[in-house]
């Protein structure tokens, strides 16, 4: 089993959109003889963009996880009876910042990650997002500078860029032999040879040639950087690089790089061109020689759900199954797929697992491996696999699926809130229930997307993280659940903050004869403290202060939960309160008329009339905006991007390119990327990431509030 594991690599391949990850998976499957077809994007073939959309629009929709083999090595010369085969489940992963959470959820349950940059373009605005979620998750990863091939292709400024704008140790083992078309090969820095692929066999095979003339101060100068990063890592070559520099051996150099990858302290860099099959054998062998098996990494923490123990689940076979639950998807075919992360134990078709989130059985009928969106069925998951289950009941991403007497709950995955939202209606009044059903369907698969009904005019609004997404999950509604639907403009998702703190004494009374309702509160509402170097989670802060029993205890809980359900409706135009801070103080109850009820009433009512005191702001959605456009269109860029309210935050040069960067309220950007290729002629391209919520100018709030108010001026 151990050696089993120690040829399993769990890798995804991240990057911004457009930067050649869904190319790079497709030659992975060629190479590694899965498939026998090159798919590629522009003409819709690729076998990981399955969906109708993702092929019509040449874009990663939804993450899509295929296993292969590799085997390892083959560059480095050695013999095929020394070669391993490796098994290496891939996750490709979208690049659009509106389906980061695809991202997201595959970096929490992956083991090291590919990290993909355009050589043109070097680190771009979601190439960041992606690395950051992968350090919140501790995900070694290695970093390939891929289309070569392209005109502008830098390798070394595309390196200098992960250094400075990741702030990441990035450590070439290769440079490039030439660039632009006249990229042909790399230079291989361990063993310190040229690499050229032959064109005729699609970059199947390859020629070990001497090193260019050109290139070879350039080698050397590169190889001794990686010797001496290889040496200041590891103690052991540090003694042998001061005595004899010229003995420190491959493998020595490759194994100390393995050590360091995997505990972060630095990223190995490689290069290539996947479109023109140039690189992608050397990209497999240092996957599996320098990213790690499951046993590399350390036991995952889980917690009991009864008892809130810490316990520690090992990759092993013998240990309790625990396995993670990180995406549902439905298939045409064989219904729903939830795919598993399995950390511990083992699991086989036909058998009971436990459902930790609901605390019910849930029997496994089938388990498979997947293809994209093709699955394999299979007898018996591992440890340390991935794999898709079939012919469950309840079961949702981030659920924990443990042995039935083994209970444990794993870390869950944190999604983040929309920020955009359409009204939708069927175009025919008797669809209606089959929309709030599809819905529902579709909220299973993708959890940032959400579905509320507007109490005032009884709209469905549907939400989402842009309008990207939303018009993709809108096509979804029409195909996959034939359903004709009506949608409004798009709506931002406003929230509302209380920026002061008020004290407030509420007396909830009512007297109907008999029993009546009775309930006291005295206390102080305003926004959270702000602790430096923190972030401000969202919800309520309840601090409760009542001494002497002024309020019985049991009324507590009853005091929170009405504060909790009053922040969804703000005091300014209804939107939602994100964080606060109540701490209540004093009270009094009556011996007869006083329950739980009432006490919750009365937060309520004390929300509405304290909120209203604590000057209240609405705030937007604000988007950190990314522009490169050729230097003649700068100023009507950035006159176009002032007349939206945005704030500049600087200006970068690329060669006859411009990088613009800005902060966007969201409200503002609706269709900015048509403006945007109309004003520049199609030359300029956007990139729009999420960033933060900032209080709106107090002549535009007012807008807001008296149309939420149904006021017309």
């Amino acid at each position: 089993m151990a050696g089993e594991l120690t040829f399993l690599r769990n890798i995804g391949i991240m990057a911004h959109i457009d930067a050649g990850k869904t190319t790079t998976t497709e030659r992975i499957l060629y190479y590694t003889g899965l498939t026998h077809k090159i798919g590629e994007v522009h003409d819709g073939g690729a076998v990981m963009d399955w969906m109708a959309q993702e092929q019509e629009r040449g874009i990663t929709i939804t993450s899509a996880a295929t296993t292969t083999f590799w085997k390892y090595p083959t560059i480095q010369g050695k013999t095929a009876d020394k070669t391993q085969t490796y098994k290496v489940n891939i996750i490709d992963t979208p690049g659009h910042v509106d389906f980061t959470v695809e991202v997201e959820r595959s970096l929490r349950v992956l083991d090291g990650a590919v990290a993909l940059f355009c050589a043109v373009s070097g680190v771009e605005p979601q190439s960041e997002t992606v690395w950051h979620q992968a350090d919140k998750y501790k995900v070694p990863r290695i970093c390939f500078i891929n289309k070569m091939d392209r005109a502008g292709a830098n390798f070394f400024n595309a390196l200098n860029e992960i250094k400075e704008k990741l702030g990441a140790n990035p450590v070439p083992l290769q440079i490039p032999i030439g660039s632009e078309t006249s990229f042909k090969g790399i230079v291989d820095l361990i063993t310190n040879e040229a690499i050229v692929w032959n064109e005729h066999d699609l970059g199947m095979t390859y020629q070990v040639i001497s090193i260019p003339d050109d290139l070879v101060e350039t080698a050397e100068e590169w190889r001794q950087k990686l010797i001496e990063s290889v040496a200041s890592y590891d103690e052991a070559l540090m003694e042998k690089f001061f005595d004899h520099p010229d003995a420190i051996t491959p493998d020595e150099i490759r194994a100390a790089i393995r050590k360091a990858v995997i505990d972060l302290s630095f990223s190995p860099v490689l290069c290539g061109s996947a479109f023109k099959n140039k690189g992608v054998q050397a990209l497999l062998d240092a996957a599996c020689a320098y990213l790690p098996s499951p046993l590399d990494l350390p036991a995952v923490a889980c917690t009991h759900p009864d008892t809130g123990e810490l316990m520690l689940r090992k990759p092993e076979n013998s240990e309790p199954f625990t396995a993670l639950a990180f995406k549902i998807a439905t298939d045409p075919f064989v219904g729903r797929l939830a795919f598993l992360r399995v950390y511990s134990g083992t699991l086989d078709a036909g058998s009971y697992v436990q459902n930790n989130r609901t605390g019910k059985k849930e029997r496994i009928a089938r388990l498979m491996q997947m293809h994209a969106n093709k699955q394999n069925p299979i007898n018996r998951v591992q440890a340390g696999d991935i794999c898709a289950v079939v012919g469950f009941k309840e079961i949702k991403t981030g659920d924990t699926l443990t042995g039935e007497k083994q209970k444990a709950i794993l870390e869950a995955i944190t999604f983040p809130e929309p920020v955009i939202g359409y009204s939708i209606e069927p175009k025919k009044q008797a669809d209606q229930d089959k929309l709030t059903l599809s819905i529902a369907k579709l909220m299973e698969e993708d959890p940032t997307l959400r579905m509320e009904t507007n109490r005032e005019t009884g709209q469905t609004i549907l939400k989402g993280m842009g309008e990207l997404h939303l018009e993709i999950i809108i096509d979804r509604l029409k195909r996959e659940f034939k359903l004709e639907i009506n949608q409004g403009a798009p709506q931002v998702a406003y929230k509302e903050a209380l920026t002061a703190t008020v004290e407030h004494k509420e007396v909830y009374k009512k007297q109907t004869g008999g029993r009546g309702k009775f309930a006291d509160i005295v206390f102080e509402i305003g926004p959270k403290e702000i602790v430096e170097g923190e972030s401000i989670k969202p919800g309520l802060e309840f601090v409760n202060k009542i001494i002497g029993g002024v309020i019985p205890k049991e009324f507590i809980p009853a005091i929170q939960k009405g504060f909790t359900a009053a922040m969804e409706n703000g005091p300014l135009a209804n939107y939602p309160v994100e964080s606060m801070r109540v701490k209540i103080f004093h009270g009094s109850y009556h011996d007869v008329d006083s329950d739980a009820l009432s006490f919750e009433l009365a937060a309520r009512a004390g929300f509405r009339a304290a909120a209203q005191k604590a000057s209240p702001v609405i705030l937007e959605p604000i988007m950190s905006v990314e522009v490169a456009t050729p230097n003649e269109f700068t100023g009507s860029v950035t006159g176009d991007l002032n007349r939206r309210r945005g704030i500049m935050k600087g200006m970068d040069s690329k060669g006859g390119t411009q990088i613009v960067k800005a902060d966007v309220p969201l409200a503002e950007l609706f269709g900015y990327v048509t403006d945007l290729r109309t004003i520049t002629s199609g030359r300029a391209s956007a990139s729009l990431t999420f960033s933060h919520y900032e209080p709106i100018p107090k002549n535009l709030a007012e807008a807001i509030i008296n149309k939420a108010k149904g006021i017309t001026l």
